[in-house]
């Protein structure tokens, strides 16, 4: 399994024979080298959407139809997506699981907002969520764009997820301390990789924090485009 930071919040995820795009947001990221885009999405046979915000979710119709691939989240949304522009989507909800061949997605809570831009309005993109993605021997938490939640707790207990993508740069998220204290209070980790920092100077620019109050646990500060072989 390979796990490959896009910069901000976005990944590549190699994992059960698929390579899941984890939110690409690639064109106006400031994390992201714009001459490697087709590296990044190269043999992608899935996009995976948390949210409908614009540096999760700007480039997702048009990469799926050049892409030729499917996109899979939340249920309204990708009801929306695929009667208005004819896009293979698979869309579920909280709760709920779905088995791309062998790789078992389950969409979980998280806190934060949803919404795209629509013609003179802000209109709601369904509901915002995280992820427990299973294959090749590993459980993948994967919290999107979120703050601390008791519900952190149930999720470990369901599913015991040994890898951790925390979002943890503050302003918008969980900042680095909180982030920690929600992998050291309700999860047990075996690594955790930090994401939606660095990006803007608004955002947490260090993992320094992280690494010292996650002792005993593989805090990655991840490079972009480096894979991370798990």
């Amino acid at each position: 399994m390979k796990i490959t930071w896009l910069g901000h919040g976005s990944f590549r995820l190699e994992i059960g024979g698929k390579v899941i795009l984890l939110d690409p947001w690639l064109d106006g990221n400031p994390s992201f080298p714009e001459d490697r885009k087709a590296e990044a999405t190269d043999g992608a046979t899935h996009i995976l959407l948390t949210h409908g915000h614009f540096d999760h979710a700007s480039e997702v119709v048009d990469m799926a139809k050049s892409l030729s691939v499917q996109i899979v989240g939340q249920f309204d949304l990708m009801n929306f997506w695929g009667e208005t522009e004819g896009l293979d989507t698979l869309g579920f909800n909280k709760g709920g699981t779905v088995d791309l061949d062998g790789v078992k997605i389950t969409m979980v809570h998280a806190t934060h907002s949803s919404t795209m831009p629509g013609e003179n309005i802000l209109q709601s993109a369904g509901s915002e969520c995280g992820y427990m993605i299973e294959g090749d021997g590993h459980v993948i938490y994967v919290s999107g764009d979120t703050d601390v939640m008791a519900d952190m707790k149930i999720f470990n207990d369901l599913h015991k997820p040994d890898i951790g993508i925390l979002c943890a740069g503050g302003h918008f998220t969980m900042d680095m301390k909180r982030a920690s204290y929600a992998a050291k209070t309700f999860f047990d980790f075996k690594t955790v990789i930090p994401c939606h920092y660095k990006t803007f100077p608004a955002l947490e620019q260090s993992v320094d924090v992280m690494k010292a109050e996650l002792s005993g646990v593989d805090v990655i500060e991840a490079e972009v485009l480096s894979p991370i072989e798990m």
